[in-house]
């Protein structure tokens, strides 16, 4: 009788137009590039705002890492559990508004405790957003389109992140660091607007019922569904230790190079008559993770659809593969003496590692019923983000203070960086080892 009820479920759901469900999938995308805009500006921020007030890298680590991490993991499985009851739209747009309003605040912080309830409070926000658009994303696609669909929603992080680094090195570089907040605050208020006017959520709101009339599964009941699924048990450990160095290394990519590579940052910056290096780096750092990362995501995506029509486990071939092309580049890139071949030897793992969106999120949407999937996909974001989003920027922080001790600022962050670039290796055979079991986990 499930298959039945998702089946039903999942026909009333694909009766959205194509050019509607295009609309909504492009919408949702460009929200989810402003909520990475947001996330990530502060990291090209970090020496300036260190410098500002007086931080340690450890500070800045939680500011990057835990703190948003603390609140976007402890508000995600309530949002999601919104999200099975409540209008999607609404959620959404509330969700924008939260996190605009709190990066702006940013702008105004004197001291390390202002700044870390600030980031808290953009955690906040982003709880609400990612649930709630894998769902509605996931109701509104055929299931042989999911990965695709949801590869395209993932752009939104690597294209956040291009603005993010650029416009935030520029900016900050001729008007300071908290300019820079206040700019990038002001359009989640449009977006939540249009959103609010444009979008409307395709399924009824109330109680959260399958479609024979079942309430849905509680927190613990999607929690027992998933953690009974071996592939979701790895996958989930190979996402982490993704995140965990994702994030480490993007907190401190811009430190990495002002302390490594500052002289020919400050040459490069006068070749493309740009005002400081500050900027260059920003636009450099930002081109390469916006334009290698949105390509890997959209081409692992159509990949994983591809692969997963011939045989499940082919979801997961796609990142095992790339992660494993992923590292040896990452570490030479932390080890050459010349900052223009360090910035292109970035391109092939930020590549590489944007595979892996589409076919996880998929593989996740996949393993529940429909009602469900905003939990699940909460839980599972609970877990990568309180492992990767909250330790991986700290932990390096910590370990470039304590190396720094002996080998000075430069070389102890360079190898922290080379640290969690060689842990992909383990993110590898995760996801090859969730693959022998992802045929039977797969439900909708």
């Amino acid at each position: 009788m499930h298959g039945t009820q998702t089946a039903r479920d999942d026909k009333a759901a694909f009766s959205i137009s194509p050019g509607r469900r295009s609309y909504v999938l492009i919408l949702l995308t460009v929200i989810y590039t402003l909520a990475f805009i947001d996330r990530q500006i502060i990291n090209i921020l970090a020496e300036p705002i260190k410098t500002d007030l007086h931080l340690a890298d450890w500070q800045m680590g939680a500011l990057s890492g835990f703190a948003f991490a603390l609140l976007y993991t402890t508000f995600g499985l309530p949002a999601a559990r919104l999200t099975e009851r409540g209008n999607r739209s609404w959620i959404i747009a509330g969700a924008v508004t939260l996190w605009s309003a709190f990066t702006a605040l940013s702008g105004f912080a004197n001291n390390f405790v202002h700044l870390l309830l600030a980031r808290t409070g953009v955690g906040i926000g982003e709880a609400g957003c990612v649930p709630a658009a894998h769902s509605l994303i996931s109701d509104i696609t055929p299931k042989d389109k999911r990965a695709s669909a949801l590869a395209v929603f993932s752009m939104g992080l690597p294209l956040g992140s291009l603005v993010g680094l650029a416009m935030g090195g520029v900016v900050a570089g001729a008007f300071g660091w908290r300019t820079a907040f206040f700019l990038v605050g002001l359009p989640g208020i449009a977006l939540a607007l249009l959103t609010l006017l444009t979008v409307r959520d395709p399924r009824p709101s109330g109680r959260a019922v399958t479609a024979g009339g079942e309430d849905v599964l509680s927190v613990k009941g999607v929690f027992r569904h998933l953690r009974q699924r071996p592939s979701f048990v790895w996958m989930t450990m190979g996402a982490a230790l993704l995140a965990a160095t994702g994030y480490a290394h993007q907190t401190f990519y811009g430190s990495f190079f002002l302390r490594n590579h500052g002289p020919a940052l400050d040459y490069w910056a006068g070749v493309f008559g740009l005002s400081n290096k500050l900027a260059f780096l920003g636009i450099a750092l930002g081109l390469i993770i916006g334009i290698a990362g949105t390509m890997g995501t959209g081409i692992g995506g159509r990949m994983a659809d591809r692969a997963a029509a011939i045989h499940p486990s082919g979801y997961m071939k796609v990142p095992a593969w790339s992660t494993l092309i992923a590292i040896p580049f990452l570490v030479a890139a932390f080890l050459v003496p010349s900052a223009m071949a360090a910035l292109a030897l970035l391109l092939v793992p930020h590549f590489m590692k944007a595979m892996w969106y589409g076919p996880v999120f998929a593989c996740v949407q996949g393993m529940v019923a429909p009602r469900s999937r905003a939990t699940a996909i909460a839980v599972f974001l609970f877990f990568v983000n309180a492992i990767g989003l909250g330790m991986g920027p700290v932990i390096a922080g910590a370990m470039s203070d304590l190396l720094a001790k002996t080998m000075g600022a430069d070389e102890g962050l360079r190898v922290a960086m080379i640290v969690f670039a060689v842990m992909l290796v383990a993110a590898t055979a995760c996801f090859r080892k969730a693959g022998r079991t992802l045929a039977d986990d797969l439900v909708s």
